[in-house]
């Protein structure tokens, strides 16, 4: 009867929804908790349940889920409340992922870092891109494998157990009390991750927070499939997508954007790539400098997931550290690099640097000949051999059009993966894939980065090619139609309010090609001491977004969006972005991101506003 009852209710949820839950990709972050990330929407959504109302205008005063959709959305916290509420658990117990190995390696990371031992039970055959051995070779992880004819035949073990099942609907099952995880395949779909008993409770923030950094959550438009199979209970529909023609049109348009030859690789979000690219970047040293330190060298500032990712890494192989790169304000990332790069030579290590240029948020970019000359240098090692050569892996999604890789360009004489958030520029926002592309001296490394987001199942799925398919052949011209408004908005700032400091790229620089369509502001201040002139610009970086947001409701959200469609989006670095930057090394400065189509004018006119009652 409650079962009958829950799906109904989703049924009339799915009618209702608002249009907003399929598509967005960021969601607002002034109706977003972050310490309560799902569980506010969920606790609140279970409210409208009892009370059974399932109206638009009550689904719309929901709080936001996740800022990402790559965290989790609406959608996905419905499907887990509803699998939840048919095995009796708590919501936080059910975890749907796009990708349908990374929840067994969420496990995996885990019980390596306590020292747990695990068994993968499964009774018909392992996801398809599950490698055993490459996951123990190049991740650390240890575990030992047993098919099985039933799930009776599953005894106690001393340690995790992880049953992994082919399904082709939602629906309920009996959970057996030697299982601590149960991992359901959906062909198309992904996996959803049941964490059995009380006694495994622990593992779900963690677990969470590897569908966070390295994957995705099962995105909209899966989870409602997935939903329509457990409110109808009928197997999950076939999806006809044309995949492969929506693929072979992304990938060219990455070359003819970069400017490159090798083949491209598409994942689910820019993490997932990322996350390859640092897995497969660790597998070739293996391969090919045995023994020797890993070092990566990541900016200080940059993306919170960016530097949390890198640390996680480390965190599981001993060989493997991250170095701290100062690349903002008064560091230069040329005379940072020389540093590290000595030190990392004369220690015989590897050097993996990660750098965003221009950098977020204060859209700097460094002297690219120095810097191509600081990556080129030969170094020698303490006992006077050649020293290896770094990679150079390049985050440009402010300004993906730049060809910093291909024959002849800046950086082509160097081994350097660049790579691009997709919910930006590359999709207008409506989808989370990333993409990233080598130079023909990265060409074996990005075979390595292939197999990794092959293992990991994080290639873009295929309503991610679609969208991407529409979406990049435009790319290029809403680059610069957004350059154009932002460089109007600058210069406006710059008249009606001169004491305030604006990061952003120079004519000059922008003549090269760098035409970002992002600023960040540093309001003026004033107090007596430092703390109240930092509390003072904090409180007035609040009201100059909320003015913005409240008056121009359409266009201006809070929301760390970049590359939209159409409207401004506003976004404080240091209580989003860079949610896991070390204090000392975050920005307290509002940070603007302006679309081709967006009424300028009125924007110039709060602003006006904004600066009067200041």
């Amino acid at each position: 009867m409650q079962d009958t009852k829950m799906r109904n209710y989703i049924k009339a949820v799915l009618e209702n929804m608002p249009s907003d839950w399929l598509n967005l990709t960021t969601h607002r972050l002034d109706i977003y908790n972050e310490t309560l990330a799902k569980t506010e929407f969920t606790d609140q959504f279970e409210t409208l349940f009892k009370s059974n109302n399932s109206e638009l205008s009550a689904l719309n005063e929901l709080p936001t889920a996740y800022d990402y959709i790559r965290l989790g959305h609406p959608l996905s916290c419905v499907l887990e409340w509803g699998i939840a509420n048919l095995h009796d658990l708590k919501s936080e117990n059910v975890i749907s992922f796009s990708s349908q190995t990374v929840p067994v390696l969420a496990i995996l990371r885990q019980n390596l870092l306590d020292h747990r031992k695990t068994q993968i039970i499964y009774t018909d055959q392992l996801p398809e891109s599950f490698d055993a051995e490459l996951i123990k070779r190049v991740y650390g992880y240890s575990f030992q494998l047993k098919k099985v004819e039933s799930l009776e035949a599953v005894s106690k073990f001393k340690g995790s157990t992880i049953f992994i099942s082919r399904q082709n609907e939602i629906s309920s099952s009996d959970l057996n009390s030697n299982i601590d995880f149960y991992i359901n395949l959906f062909a198309q779909l992904g996996s959803v991750l049941i964490v059995n008993g009380e006694q495994n409770a622990n593992y779900v923030s963690d677990i969470q927070h590897v569908r966070r950094r390295e994957t995705i959550a099962m995105t909209p438009a899966n989870c409602l499939v997935a939903l329509k199979s457990l409110t109808e209970q009928s197997k999950l529909a076939t999806q006809n997508a044309n995949i492969e023609a929506n693929k072979a049109s992304v990938l060219e348009s990455i070359k003819h954007i970069t400017g490159t030859t090798t083949k491209p690789q598409v994942g689910s979000s820019g993490l997932s790539v990322q996350y390859a690219i640092m897995m497969g970047l660790i597998d070739d040293a293996q391969e090919n400098h045995s023994g020797k330190a890993i070092k990566f060298i990541v900016p200080t500032n940059c993306y919170g997931g960016t530097n949390d990712q890198a640390r996680r890494v480390a965190e599981c192989l001993d060989n493997v550290d991250v170095v701290d790169l100062e690349v903002d304000g008064d560091n230069d990332m040329v005379t940072s690099l020389e540093t590290v790069l000595a030190k990392i030579a004369n220690d015989d290590a590897i050097p993996y640097i990660i750098a965003e240029i221009p950098t977020n948020p204060r859209v700097e970019v460094p002297d690219l000949e120095q810097l191509k000359a600081v990556l080129s240098a030969e170094r020698k090692t303490a006992l006077g051999e050649t020293a290896i050569d770094p990679v150079f892996i390049l985050d440009q999604t402010f300004c993906p059009n730049i060809h910093f890789l291909g024959e002849g360009e800046i950086l082509s004489t160097v081994r350097t993966i660049s790579y691009t958030s997709g919910s930006k520029f590359p999709s207008g926002g409506k989808c989370t894939a990333g993409y990233c592309v080598g130079n023909n001296k990265a060409e074996t490394l990005m075979d390595k980065i292939e197999l990794h987001l092959g293992l990991c199942d994080n290639e873009a799925t295929a309503l991610q090619y679609e969208i991407l398919a529409k979406q990049m052949p435009s790319m290029n011209q809403r680059i610069s139609d957004a350059y154009t408004n932002t460089r109007e908005f600058v210069n406006f700032i710059h008249e009606t309010l001169p004491e305030a400091k604006i990061n952003f790229v120079s004519e000059e620089l922008a003549t090269q090609g760098f035409t970002p369509s992002v600023f960040s502001i540093d309001l003026p201040t004033k107090g007596n001491t430092a703390e109240e002139k930092e509390a003072y610009k904090r409180t007035l970086n609040h009201k100059l977004i909320k003015l913005m947001i409240t008056k121009i409701p359409n266009e201006s959200k809070y929301c760390v969006s970049y590359g939209q469609l159409q409207g401004c989006y506003w976004t404080i670095p240091a209580t989003s972005t860079q949610g896991t930057t070390k204090e000392g090394d975050k920005d307290y400065i509002a940070r603007v991101a302006l679309s081709p189509d967006m009424d300028l004018e009125l924007h110039k006119k709060i602003f006006i506003d904004f600066v009067e009652s200041i």
